[in-house]
């Protein structure tokens, strides 16, 4: 007996990626369950598999920065209680300062869905019933006919792992001028957030005040103390854009108004940005 559960989360992160640098991702999850019933009649408790498998994942990849294990381009260490790591992508070197828990190391060579689908079934295996002879996960991209933009980014004032400094997310934007969607501002934002890492002014540091870090002559440094721990970031400047306010969804949604505003502000804006799947903020200008 197979037993099914579709959608049933939506995997936030970052990777690192060899040519285009650390790349925001939302992965939905799909679920298999292959076994015999148990003595309730079921392979496993719809409710205990949201329980279940949807708490691991949540503990293993989701919100944290996932890297390729054997990767030859990566550098790993430990200083005290945080992790560091350098990775060489073709965008320049990227540097990271992080508590553990902020980091997923994903055997292989890449990250990409089955890198990850395996690693998640590898670890989440053991946690089922023994009735339950085989799990499959299978990882998606939403299908998207519009335009989107992947990004990462930290939010140091969020009580949950959205704190940490190097997740993100694949998201859509729908931009309407003057009631009209806007087919060429959505395209122009999108190639401008295409693979960026969005970072908080306040958060901007000199290389003088980092801890753990040195940056390249030409990198941007992030810095910022938040409830789970230390948070250093250093990154090229090219592939960032410092933006004055929180990088929370309802904060680049009004950014991206304000801006199209202050360009011309004969029109009347609507922006839908999404955060990840199915979930976002609109605002008006």
């Amino acid at each position: 007996m197979i037993l099914f559960v579709r959608d049933l989360t939506v995997i936030d992160f970052s990777y690192l990626h060899q040519q285009r640098g650390i790349l925001g991702e939302s992965f939905i999850v799909d679920v298999e369950l292959q076994g015999e019933l148990d003595d309730t009649a079921m392979v496993f408790d719809f409710g205990k598999v949201k329980k279940v498998i949807k708490q691991a994942i949540d503990k293993l990849v989701d919100h944290k920065l996932a890297i390729a294990a054997d990767c030859p381009r990566l550098a790993q260490s430990t200083e005290q209680d945080m992790v560091l790591v350098s990775y060489q992508s073709e965008r320049g070197t990227l540097q990271l300062a992080c508590p553990a828990e902020a980091f997923a190391f994903i055997p292989g060579a890449a990250i990409n869905e089955q890198s990850v689908g395996s690693y998640l079934e590898q670890q989440i295996k053991p946690l089922l019933p023994a009735n339950v002879e085989k799990l499959s996960l299978t990882l998606r991209t939403e299908a998207i006919s519009g335009f989107y933009y992947q990004y990462s980014h930290g939010l140091k004032k969020h009580d949950g792992n959205c704190q940490r400094i190097a997740h993100g997310h694949r998201s859509t934007i729908q931009i309407y001028a003057d009631g009209m969607l806007a087919p060429r501002l959505n395209k122009s934002w999108c190639e401008r957030w295409q693979d960026i890492y969005l970072g908080t002014e306040s958060d901007l540091v000199g290389a003088e005040a980092l801890q753990y870090l040195t940056p390249a002559p030409d990198d941007l440094s992030f810095r910022y103390q938040a409830a789970q721990g230390w948070f250093e970031l250093c990154i090229p400047a090219q592939h960032c854009e410092v933006v004055p306010c929180d990088t929370t969804v309802e904060c680049l949604a009004d950014y991206i108004a304000e801006q199209l505003k202050q360009a011309d502000n004969s029109k009347q804006y609507k922006v839908v940005a999404y955060e990840g799947v199915g979930k976002g903020a609109i605002a008006l200008r």
